[in-house]
C-alpha cells in the first residue's frame, strides 16, 4: 500500500509570503491549518530557508507595486526565527537595492541575493555570510533585472536569470565572477542540477505575460554548463516563469495562463498550470491546474510534495507529485492586489 504524501509530516511548516499584507504566515504541512503570521515590511517577495541556523530569509524588494512599475525600491532582507515567528535582524544593503531571488549554500555558509542595477552598477549578486549575516562580496552580473538565481549542490556554480536581458548569466561563485553569458531570449525562473551539468531557463521572458504570436516560442531552455551553449527546449504551453527541481529530479515549471475579459476587454489572469518534467530525460510527466499567475514553486525535502504560489489569485495549490494531483488549495487571505508569493519548507527541528 503506497504511503500517504502527508505521512509523518507532523511539525513540518510551510512559510508563505503574502506581498501585500506584507505578512509571512506559517501552516501545518501535515493538514495545512494556519498557525500564525509575522508581519513584515513592505513589499516581501522571496523567501529561502537556512536549516543549519534554522533561519528563514525573505526579501523586501519594492515600497508598492512591482518590476518596472513600483514606487520605489527597497534595501532590506528580514531575519526570522520561523519556530518562535519573529523578527530577527533587518538587514540593509544600501546601496544595493530591490533585492529579490535568493539561494543558500548551507555548507559553506553562503547566502546569494540578486538586485537590480542602479544609475551607476549593473545588477548583481550580493555574497552574504549566513553566520554574521553581512555582506562579504558582490558579482555583477552585466543586466539592469537580475531576478533569480540558482546554486549547485557543490556551492561552486549559479546561474542568474536577467528578465528582459537576452542572456543569463553562469557564475563562478569561487573566484566571484561571470564566465559566460548564454544568450537566451529573456528569462525568468532558473534551476540548476544537483551535479551542477545543466541548467534550466524559463524563456522567453514577457513582461505582460500576455504572449506574442510572432515571439519566440514559450518553454524551458536546457543549458549545458560545460559549453554554456542551449541545447535543447522544454516545450510548455503557455509563458514559463517559475522553475523548481525537486531532491527526486522533477523539474517544476509554473505556466501563467491569459484569457480575454467579458466583451473582448483587458486580459486577465487565468488559471494557471504546474507542468511536470524529468530532468534527466526532459520527457514531460503531465501537468495539474493551479492558481492564477503562479510565480513560486517550492517542495517538500522528499520530493512528494509541490507547492506552487498563485499571485494573482493568493492561493497555494499542494500537489502530490506522484500521481500529480492537487490535494489542498490554502486561500493566503491578501490585503490588496497582490498575493501570495515566496515560499519554503521548514522541516521541523530535530
Amino acid at each position: 500500500m503506497q504511503k500517504s504524501a502527508r505521512s509523518g509530516r507532523e511539525g513540518d511548516v510551510l512559510a508563505v509570503v503574502d506581498q501585500s499584507g506584507p505578512t509571512v504566515s506559517f501552516y501545518d504541512a501535515a493538514d495545512d491549518r494556519r498557525l500564525g503570521s509575522l508581519d513584515v515590511l513592505a513589499e516581501p517577495h522571496e523567501l529561502c530557508f537556512d536549516p543549519v541556523r534554522r533561519l528563514l530569509w525573505c526579501t523586501v524588494t519594492y515600497r508598492s507595486g512591482f518590476y518596472h512599475a513600483h514606487g520605489g525600491r527597497r534595501t532590506e532582507l528580514v531575519v526570522i526565527d520561523p519556530d518562535a515567528r519573529r523578527v530577527v535582524e533587518v538587514v540593509d544593503l544600501a546601496p544595493e537595492h530591490a533585492p529579490h531571488g535568493l539561494a543558500l549554500d548551507a555548507r559553506r555558509g553562503r547566502l546569494y541575493v540578486t538586485v537590480e542595477a542602479s544609475a551607476d552598477r549593473p545588477g548583481g549578486v550580493v555574497v552574504i555570510d549566513a553566520e554574521t549575516r553581512r555582506p562579504v562580496g558582490r558579482i555583477d552580473t552585466g543586466a539592469a533585472g537580475s531576478h533569480w538565481v540558482a546554486v549547485d549542490a557543490a556551492g561552486r556554480t549559479a546561474y542568474v536569470a536577467n528578465k528582459e536581458a537576452p542572456f543569463v548569466s553562469a557564475l563562478d561563485l569561487e573566484r566571484g565572477a561571470v564566465t559566460a553569458r548564454v544568450e537566451v531570449p529573456g528569462s525568468e525562473g532558473v534551476a540548476v542540477s544537483a551535479d551542477g551539468a545543466y541548467a534550466f531557463v524559463a524563456a522567453p521572458f514577457s513582461g505582460s505575460f500576455a504572449g506574442r504570436d510572432d515571439g519566440p516560442a514559450p518553454g524551458v531552455r536546457v543549458v549545458d554548463t560545460r559549453t554554456a551553449s542551449v541545447v535543447a527546449t522544454l516545450p510548455t504551453e503557455h509563458r514559463a516563469v517559475p522553475l523548481h527541481l525537486t531532491s527526486t529530479g522533477e523539474l517544476l515549471v509554473g505556466e501563467v495562463r491569459t484569457e480575454d475579459g467579458p466583451a473582448g476587454g483587458e486580459v486577465r489572469m487565468a488559471p494557471g498550470r504546474l507542468t511536470v518534467f524529468d530532468a534527466d530525460t526532459r520527457e514531460r510527466l503531465g501537468g495539474v491546474e493551479v492558481g492564477r499567475c503562479p510565480l513560486t514553486i517550492t517542495s517538500s525535502p522528499d520530493g512528494r510534495l509541490a507547492y506552487v504560489a498563485g499571485y494573482a489569485s493568493s492561493t497555494v495549490h499542494v500537489v502530490d507529485l506522484a500521481t500529480l494531483r492537487s490535494l489542498a488549495r490554502i486561500d493566503v487571505a491578501a490585503s490588496g492586489a497582490s498575493g501570495a508569493h515566496g515560499l519554503a519548507y521548514l522541516p521541523r527541528a530535530a
